[in-house]
């Protein structure tokens, strides 16, 4: 029997997807994607914003489709379509954002960018450093007989693996790097001089609105990128501090991940998990409606009936406060 923990999660759970793939679509425009680029790739890092973006193969971007499961990541280059369910917690795991970097005409990266609420493991359940190694190898050795065959081992490419994380407090957003090292333990030091074929990136910065500017540039630039401000100041800070162009798929992502906001999930989802069906959609219904958005825009972000939506925004002062 369907029990009111799993009723709230139905109802709750298809919009949390949606905005995890908003989050997506908005980092996966060519003209952040450069940004990111520019401050974590020490190849380009002497390039500018306008010269990362002509290296970027733009063909090459991928948003929740390559697979990081072994005989799944190559897929789509073998067959002509590829699709993906877009569910929470599925058996197969994807990739967020996956594409390639040309430069100097002819030496190619692999790039992946990942976004994440959590770093620590009582939220996780594991190490996040284990699941980083764990991408970083899916990506070097996809690329057997792609990228490299037979023993021809120099031509493997190096691959990044980005993770931009949102949980940091203030004062606590940071940058760090994982590489492979080399220590010699007896006799005459080895030199390796392709060790730095594996780089990972873990980025924390904080969500919540009011923090002091971070004084790292990419830190600062992603906190303004994923703040929860209203659509309208938010492109104007992009325009403005950073020289973005908002174009049509740029505008598009930073719409719809402002119009459906975290506040969904960090009042309606935890609460409406343990208050079952109803409680749990009025939830999520009294979040938004707190965030001034309209009962069409709700239904539109949420997938939940109009007349539903308009039912529950009528509720009796009394049981709002109770919601709230």
């Amino acid at each position: 029997m369907q029990t009111h923990l799993g009723n709230a999660m139905d109802a709750i759970m298809p919009e949390r997807v949606r905005y995890d793939q908003n989050i997506k679509e908005l980092l996966s425009d060519i003209q952040i994607l450069a940004r990111i680029v520019k401050y974590t790739v020490k190849e380009v890092k002497e390039l500018s914003v306008d010269e990362i973006m002509e290296c970027i193969d733009k063909q090459s971007i991928c948003v929740s489709k390559a697979e990081v499961e072994p005989g799944l990541t190559n897929y789509g280059k073998v067959q002509s379509t590829q699709t993906e369910d877009n569910v929470l917690n599925e058996g197969r795991i994807t990739f967020d954002i996956r594409f390639s970097l040309m430069y100097n005409e002819s030496i190619r990266v692999i790039i992946n960018i990942e976004a994440q609420k959590a770093t620590q493991w009582n939220k996780l359940h594991y190490h996040l450093e284990n699941r980083i190694i764990y991408y970083l190898s899916r990506l070097i050795s996809s690329q057997k007989e792609t990228e490299f065959f037979n023993s021809d081992y120099d031509d493997i490419k190096k691959v990044y693996s980005i993770w931009i994380c949102m949980d940091a407090e203030e004062g606590q957003e940071s940058v760090s790097e994982i590489s492979l090292t080399s220590k010699t333990l007896f006799g005459q030091p080895q030199l390796f001089t392709q060790l730095d074929k594996m780089c990972g990136t873990v980025i924390r910065i904080r969500k919540h609105i009011g923090a002091v500017e971070s004084k790292n540039m990419l830190i600062a630039m992603l906190e303004d990128i994923l703040s929860e401000e209203e659509a309208s100041k938010k492109k104007k800070k992009l325009e403005e501090k950073y020289n973005m162009v908002i174009k049509y798929n740029l505008e598009k992502g930073v719409n719809a991940m402002c119009n459906l906001s975290d506040i969904i999930w960090e009042e309606g989802l935890e609460q409406g998990l343990e208050q079952g069906l109803e409680q749990g959609r009025s939830i999520v219904i009294m979040s938004c409606l707190k965030n001034d958005k309209t009962p069409e825009e709700i239904a539109e972000f949420t997938g939940l009936d109009i007349e539903e939506v308009r039912r529950i925004a009528g509720v009796e002062p009394e049981s709002v406060t109770l919601l709230r």
